[in-house]
């Protein structure tokens, strides 16, 4: 039976960045990063393989870190997914540090590419490797993600299920795909990206005063608001004359932290979440309002092996790495107090049953979920550290 997260205790920064830094370490192979530890659960599951999102993530806190074991595992990790890079450009879902091959997901997996790429930068910009490394590989990603933008309003179109919520169904214009897009276009200096900011912010925020001059997006924030009221939230998607009103958390992180959205914008957000207590007691639930069997959205494959239920995985659950994000973003907008309340719930998630570092919990019963072990959650609470530690001074 899992066991429900015992009341938070207190742990110094200190153990906590030890505790992160051990378990990155224990899950690198010479070929990079692993998503989780190796167990047989694991290994069944093909978490012990390196996944585009994920060692995209864990070398955010990799690089740039001073661990001479963590910088190379990141360099490792880059060039790994490279090797296997699509012919068209695109970066897997996962590749098989044993030499089998690369999985691309059913209908694809847009976000790996994204986050490859913000990964690169960031290597670079640490000054681990040449600014030239990776050039080629660069290019063929970047052109293969403008295959995938709408040619006027400059945003990534993606089937449903085909980035890190993969049994959720959104679909048209993401709001987590195009976030990292902004990301994406502003740390490579892309073409259109003020034009993709502001259709971002015309599609994904429908209740703004400023009305969009493209008439087809008019209508699309038509559809959007019909009916409803806004909950200081952006839209989890807009789809024509259907849009997701469910909360994405981490979408609207990511909105925040990309500069995809202006300063009062995001702290509106920020104040949503909050208000919505989706990190009581720990952060952070990464939807408002979980999808039921019964909602027209509803697909049947959420219920494939009672995965994605209400308040599970993708569809509400609490997710540790998200937490992390999210001290992070109340760190960038200033909001300290909150951060530092929240990175002590955050490592007190992590720290259960002895550093755990659990993939998931249940929204409302707190039950584990998922495999242990898992790199980005250390790797997003040496991020949420270090964000409080810069406000600290420190």
């Amino acid at each position: 039976m899992n066991a429900v997260l015992a009341p938070a205790r207190a742990t110094s920064h200190l153990a906590a960045r030890q505790a992160a830094i051990a378990l990155l370490r224990r899950n690198l192979t010479p070929q990079g990063i692993l998503a989780a530890s190796r167990t047989q659960e694991a290994e069944a599951r093909r978490y012990t393989r390196i996944f585009g999102r994920d060692a995209a993530i864990c070398i955010m806190a990799m690089a740039g870190s001073g661990d001479p074991l963590l910088e190379q595992g990141a360099i490792a990790s880059l060039d790994a997914l490279a090797a296997k890079q699509a012919h068209n450009g695109q970066i897997a879902k996962y590749v098989d540090p044993e030499g089998s091959g690369a999985d691309f997901w059913y209908v694809g997996c847009i976000d790996a590419t994204l986050w490859w790429l913000i990964a690169v930068d960031h290597v670079r910009g640490v000054g681990a490797v040449d600014a030239a490394r990776w050039e080629p590989q660069v290019a063929k990603a970047i052109g293969w993600l403008y295959a995938q933008e709408h040619p006027h309003f400059r945003l990534l179109q993606q089937n449903e299920a085909s980035d890190w919520a993969d049994i959720m169904p959104r679909s048209g214009f993401v709001l987590y795909t195009n976030a990292l897009w902004v990301e994406v276009k502003q740390r490579f200096d892309l073409d259109g990206t003020a034009e993709t900011r502001q259709h971002f912010n015309d599609l994904f925020d429908p209740f703004s005063p400023q009305l969009p001059s493209y008439s087809r997006a008019r209508l699309m924030r038509h559809y959007a608001r019909r009916g409803q009221s806004s909950d200081g939230l952006l839209l989890s998607f807009v789809n024509l004359s259907v849009c997701g009103l469910e909360g994405d958390v981490f979408g609207n992180i990511l909105a925040v932290l990309s500069g995809a959205v202006d300063a009062p914008t995001g702290r509106r957000i920020l104040e949503a979440i909050r208000s919505a207590s989706a990190s009581d007691p720990y952060p952070v639930r990464v939807v408002l309002r979980p999808l039921e069997k019964d909602h027209k959205l509803w697909r049947a494959y959420m219920g494939r092996h009672k995965q994605n239920l209400p308040h599970q995985y993708h569809n509400g659950g609490i997710w540790p790495f998200v937490g992390g994000f999210w001290v992070v973003a109340l760190a960038r907008l200033g909001l300290a107090e909150q951060a530092r309340e929240e990175l002590a719930r955050l490592i007190a998630m992590n720290d259960e049953d002895g550093w755990r570092f659990t993939e998931w919990f249940h929204g409302k019963s707190l039950a584990r979920g998922g495999m242990p072990g898992q790199s980005w959650n250390a790797a997003a609470l040496l991020l949420a550290l270090d964000a409080v530690a810069r406000l600290d001074g420190r």
